[in-house]
Order: structure tokens, then C-alpha cells, then sequence
């Protein structure tokens, strides 16, 4: 018996170690090819609080919130996602917004760049030792990407107190479980946003990417809230200036807007460095989805906080050459009238870069001569590049879109002035207005035909009628547009004291 006694004692007391291995929540053990690396599962800090802790409440809840979402999808390859990261009541309809163009994708990786809250550190911080864990379950890491961007630059590292209670992440999770299903991570948390910062990891994971057996599954994600605890209308105006930058698709906009005060976002970095890590992996277009404020959820509007969803994607109509839709109206210009109204408006930009006298123009066509307000819009590679206007029927035709040209390219506040070497890249599109009307009924707004000016206690803000159609936006969206345009709230185009004009133009 004694014998026996032996093996049996040691038979137990393995049993007993191995169940206590079993027990511990935190370790385990991921595979990485042929080899097995020990695994520190990072439990989640916010459910129960900022989302429901029950996983069946929880994934109603993102579902509910998903089928609220009416954007329409956009046409073509998904790089990126700007989503906030507030508590799901307050930000939890907007975010849905992002993640609802991902559904039905098939992104394998998934790359979230979020701000830290708690704790300040030079560079980015990815977190390596295992799964993130919400109430869905857990998400595996990728181990291979995450070593790829660690050797590109020592900006990015691992940083404990950077993931402890952070929960600008972490809250992305949830959404990204319900719409992709399964997926591996790749969870970045940034300490100091500056822009050589946000340059040098954006470098290191489009390098990365680039790298991966199938670059084009690899969704990058921006996790933001903007401006915070300003009131209703100064939250709207600042936030405004961020979904210019974000609709431009201009990461050094933004950034500078950031740096001088003219905006708030507390995740301004990883926005700025999704965006220059996507156009460096083929993103063409930025599309703000929806934009709302903690006060249109709690009505509140003393002290509000700003969210934004967007999408960053390669458009191929851009690669294509494809004809724009046909927007405004025919003012009877012929072909030659346009060719010389460009003709103007670039020997004034060309001139004026390269420090020579701009000539006295002389036109023989009537319609030139008559008084007309204009536009005069500047593209760079398909990009935003400059755009004024005068709306005022003031001065003859040739002379408004002249002076209109040098604005355009030298004036416009959000850019810096046109340099010589970005002449060959430069597109001009001129929009020659009608006379502006005020309507009281805004069904008399046609989509396609009509640009909007919307006035109210001295702000004003105006959208030619190539926009709505651009951007593929409803008469609702337009109007809640043009409203954010002039610094307002968005529904402020239903106050009484709210002055609606339309105009059109001939776009070409």
C-alpha cells in the first residue's frame, strides 16, 4: 500500500498545480507559427460603466445603434475609420456610423490608434503581451505586424502604464467584434501627438502594412473625441474646423489648426497619423459620416463634448478620370467663354508664383463682361487646395474670376500660399452664380441645382451645389452642412431668425 501511496500522492498534487495554472484569468499561451509565446490577456476597465458588461445587452445595444445609422457606403477600398470614444450612450450612435461601412468587409487585422489619457510618454506605445478581453470575448493580437512596427521605429515601444486604465481603445473593441467578427489587434496608444511624432509612426505602420501577406485586410483605426466641455455653439465652430481638415483629406491642416487653437481633439494625433499612414497606402478621398455633440444626446448645450465618425478610402473614380455628375445650371456661357475664364485664372495663379506682372486681360464676349459672382476652386491631385468666392455681382465676369484665382491660391486661410512647384498638379473649377434668392419653404431646395447660404446673428456660411452631390449628402445633411459651415449648430437652419438663400452656377 505504501508503494502505491506514492504515484498517487504525485498524480494529485500535478492535478492540483495543473488546475491552479487553469484558473489564473491572465496567462495563457498564443501561437505565432511553429512557436508559443506566454500570453498577459489585458481584462477590460470600462464594461459595466462606459458599456453594458452583459454580452447579449451589449451586442443589442451596437446592433441598435448600427441600424440607426443611415450613411450610405462608400464607393470603394476602406483604409481607415475616425470613430470617438466616449461612453456608448453619448457617442455610441456616431461611432456607428464608422463601423457600419466595414460590415460585410473582410479586414483581418485591425490596427487602433488611440490617445492617452492617463499617462503622458514620449513616441507610441503598442501593447504585446496578449489578447484584449471585452465581454464578446478576446481579441488575439498580431503578433508578426506588431513586431514589424516595433523594428521599424524605437518611436514606438511598449509602455505599461500607457494600456493600464486607458480606455480610448478599448472601447473601439466592442464594435469592431459585432461588425468584423473575428480579427486580430494591433493596439497603439500614443503619448506626445506631435506632428513628427504622428509622421514617424505613421511611416513605421504604412512600411509595415505594405509588408503584410495581404496588405488590403488591414484596416486602420482613429479613436477621438473634439472639442470638450464648451457650449453648444462654440463646441460646433471649433469642431467645424476639424471636419474641413478631415473632409479635405489634409493631415497638415489639421494639424496646424490643432497647434494655433482653432480646434480641439484629444486624439488629434492618431487622426492625423491614420491619415497620413492611409494616403501612404493608396486613400484618395476623407468622408465625414456624421458629426454630433454630447448635448444632442442629453440637451444639455451649456457644456458639451464633440464626436465625429469618418472613413478614409481609395475612390476609383478618382484613378478612372470619371465625368462629374452634372450640377447648377446652363447661364449660356459657350465653350470658347470658358476656356477663357481659364485661361485667366491660370496665367494669374502662374504668374503670381512666379513673381511676374500679371497682364491687363481684354474680352470681346458679352456675357464676360456682365457683372457675376464667382467661384474659383483649386485642386491638388484631387485634393482641396484653395476656394473663394465673391458673391456679389459687383465687377464683370473675367475680373471677379481673375481676382477670385489670386485668393484662391494666395488668400484662403486654411491653406499656405501656392508655390511654383505645385503649378503642374493644380485643377481650377470655376462656378459662375446666379443672383441669390431668400425661401421660406426649404422644399424649393433641389439637390443638384441649388447652392445654399444660411445667415443667422451675424454668421453665415455658404456650399456651392457641386458639394451636396459630391459628397452624396440629402437635403437634411446639406442643411445641417451649411449650417456647421457658418458656425452654427446643425438644426439651427429651423429657427425662426434663420435666413435660407439659394443661388445655382455653371460649374466647369
Amino acid at each position: 500500500m505504501q508503494a502505491m501511496r506514492k504515484p498517487f500522492i504525485l498524480i494529485t498534487f500535478l492535478g492540483l498545480f495543473l488546475a491552479f495554472l487553469m484558473s489564473i484569468p491572465h496567462s495563457g499561451y498564443a501561437k505565432e507559427g511553429k512557436t508559443m509565446r506566454a500570453e498577459k490577456i489585458r481584462h477590460s476597465v470600462i464594461a459595466g460603466s462606459w458599456y453594458p458588461g452583459n454580452p447579449a445587452t451589449l451586442t443589442r445595444e451596437i446592433k441598435t445603434y448600427l441600424s440607426e445609422a443611415k450613411s450610405p457606403k462608400v464607393k470603394g477600398r476602406i483604409v481607415g475609420l475616425i470613430s470617438p470614444h466616449a461612453g456608448y450612450m453619448y457617442s455610441g450612435p456616431v461611432a456607428a456610423y464608422s463601423y457600419k461601412q466595414i460590415i460585410g468587409e473582410d479586414f483581418s487585422t485591425v490596427i487602433i490608434i488611440a490617445p492617452s489619457h492617463r499617462a503622458y510618454f514620449e513616441g507610441a506605445s503598442i501593447y504585446n503581451l496578449g489578447s484584449y478581453e471585452t465581454p464578446l470575448g478576446l481579441v488575439p493580437l498580431d503578433y508578426g505586424l506588431i513586431d514589424a512596427i516595433m523594428k521599424e521605429d524605437p518611436v514606438v515601444r511598449y509602455v505599461p502604464e500607457a494600456h493600464t486604465q486607458e480606455h480610448s481603445l478599448e472601447i473601439q473593441l466592442p464594435f469592431l467584434q459585432v461588425t468584423l467578427g473575428d480579427f486580430k489587434l494591433v493596439p497603439i496608444v500614443m503619448g506626445d501627438q506631435t506632428w513628427e511624432n504622428c509622421a514617424k509612426l505613421a511611416k513605421a505602420i504604412a512600411y509595415a502594412v505594405k509588408k503584410a501577406p495581404d496588405p488590403h485586410k488591414v484596416l486602420l483605426v482613429a479613436s477621438t473625441d473634439l472639442s470638450h466641455f464648451h457650449n453648444y455653439n462654440t463646441a460646433v465652430k471649433l469642431d467645424s474646423v476639424v471636419i474641413d481638415a478631415v473632409n479635405d483629406f489634409d493631415p497638415k491642416e489639421l494639424n496646424d489648426a490643432l497647434r494655433s487653437g482653432k480646434c480641439e481633439a484629444c486624439g488629434g494625433g492618431p487622426m492625423i497619423t491614420v491619415m497620413l499612414a492611409s494616403k501612404d497606402l493608396g486613400a484618395t478621398k476623407s468622408k465625414v459620416l456624421k458629426y454630433a455633440n454630447s448635448g444632442d444626446v442629453t440637451g444639455d448645450r451649456g457644456s458639451v463634448v464633440g464626436y465625429m465618425a469618418a472613413v478614409l478610402y481609395d475612390n476609383p473614380g478618382i484613378h478612372k478620370g470619371k465625368e462629374k455628375e452634372k450640377v447648377g445650371v446652363d447661364l449660356g456661357l459657350s465653350e470658347k467663354d470658358k476656356k477663357v475664364l481659364h485661361h485667366i485664372a491660370r496665367t494669374v495663379i502662374e504668374k503670381a508664383c512666379k513673381g511676374e506682372k500679371i497682364p491687363e486681360f481684354k474680352v470681346d464676349s458679352p456675357i464676360l463682361k456682365e457683372p457675376r459672382g464667382a467661384f474659383v476652386t483649386l485642386h491638388k491631385n484631387g485634393q482641396l487646395r484653395g476656394c473663394i468666392g465673391h458673391i456679389r455681382a459687383t465687377s464683370p465676369l473675367y475680373k471677379t474670376v481673375a481676382e477670385m484665382a489670386y485668393a484662391a491660391a494666395f488668400e484662403d486661410p486654411r491653406f499656405p500660399p501656392l508655390r511654383a512647384d505645385e503649378l503642374p498638379y493644380i485643377d481650377i473649377e470655376i462656378s459662375v452664380l446666379t443672383p441669390f434668392r431668400k425661401i421660406n419653404d426649404i422644399n424649393e431646395i433641389k439637390i443638384g441645382k441649388h447652392g445654399l447660404m444660411i445667415r443667422k446673428n451675424g454668421y453665415s456660411g455658404l456650399l456651392l451645389p457641386q458639394v451636396p452631390v459630391e459628397w452624396k449628402w440629402d437635403l437634411n445633411e446639406f442643411l445641417e452642412h451649411t449650417c456647421l459651415k457658418a458656425g452654427l449648430r446643425k438644426d439651427a437652419w429651423k429657427d425662426k431668425d434663420t435666413e435660407i438663400y439659394v443661388f445655382s452656377a455653371e460649374v466647369f
